[in-house]
């Protein structure tokens, strides 16, 4: 009878395997091809950087988080304790994040506790224009949608005014250069509601997003007044402008500009450094490339359908 190949071969222990596969792994964390962050600065920290946001949608949206009641008389105390609790955090997270754009970038002369400090600074003192800016927005959505039954149900449930607070929230800080962190925000309401906006897009007040599943707006979209936009929409890129090297070139203008009081159905993709005229309407599942003037309407040709009559009862 012919021997089994193994059957002289050692077998290996559970432990044997275990300390065999470490060392492969580790072994993998030699490269600096980017995936590891071993042996440097402290990055931001996720589960912090969420907190503060919480804390910051709770200034926004008193009370409706359910992670604090207050009245009227206690208010300015509530206020005070979190942004007492706030202020130090967010230091402390956008200290990190600057650290490390400095230690990656070779810069020895970044004063990164004032940058820090400004950048905090920014975010805390945009909250009472955000909170202005949020009342337009849930009203928008209140008038733009005959399902809403209240402000309320707005606030507590619409994923696009969420998508939307935490994108201003986010925009300031990359109004500051801060590494990271807006990106983090970002994603995190990506992944709450279905809705990615860049935190570099710039939206103007009273912006309503219907429904929102699948909306992506860049990072270079400019969007106006009262502009209403429903579930996938792509407010996208249609080339990437390149250096002489080849090389893309970052941060250069890409995205369409929406005028005031445009409205896009879902489904219509708008492509490039465009601009769509105010009180435009773009219809449904439109791909879009060019301008548009004022007050244009723009659909696609009606599907050709065949239909097979059914036989009755």
């Amino acid at each position: 009878m012919k021997a089994c190949p193994n059957e002289n071969m050692p077998i290996e222990t559970d432990s044997e395997f275990v300390d065999r596969m470490v060392g492969e792994i580790v072994s993998t964390y030699q490269d600096a091809q980017g995936i590891n962050h071993i042996e440097g600065f402290n990055l931001p920290s996720e589960t912090e950087v969420l907190d503060i946001l919480k804390d910051i949608l709770e200034i926004i949206f008193p009370g409706y988080a359910g992670r604090k009641t207050a009245s009227m008389s206690s208010v300015r105390y509530c206020v005070g304790e979190s942004l007492s609790k706030i202020y130090p955090s967010l230091f402390s997270q956008i200290m990190r994040s600057y650290r490390y754009n400095c230690a990656m970038n070779k810069c020895h002369d970044c004063d990164v506790p004032k940058m820090a400090r400004d950048a905090t600074v920014a975010l805390i003192g945009a909250i009472p224009e955000i909170r202005s800016i949020m009342k337009l927005d849930v009203q928008a959505a209140y008038d733009g949608d005959p399902a809403a039954a209240s402000l309320d149900e707005i606030i507590l449930s619409y994923p696009g005014v969420r998508a939307i607070t935490i994108q201003r929230v986010a925009h300031v800080l990359y109004m500051q250069k801060v590494p990271l962190i807006p990106r983090m925000l970002g994603e995190y309401a990506h992944t709450i509601t279905g809705i990615d906006i860049h935190p570099g897009a710039s939206l103007g007040k009273g912006v309503f997003i219907d429904h929102g599943t699948g909306v992506v707006i860049g990072e270079t979209a400019e969007i106006g007044n009262n502009v209403k936009i429903y579930q996938g929409v792509t407010l996208g890129a249609l080339s990437f402008p390149k250096d002489a090297c080849g090389k893309i070139i970052k941060g250069a203008k890409r995205h369409p500009t929406i005028e005031d009081d445009v409205t896009i159905y879902s489904g219509a993709t708008i492509l490039g450094d465009i601009v769509i005229g105010r009180r435009s309407v773009i219809g449904g599942n439109v791909w879009l490339t060019s301008d548009l003037a004022p007050g244009s309407k723009v659909t696609i040709a009606p599907p050709s359908l065949t239909i097979k009559p059914g036989k009755g009862k």
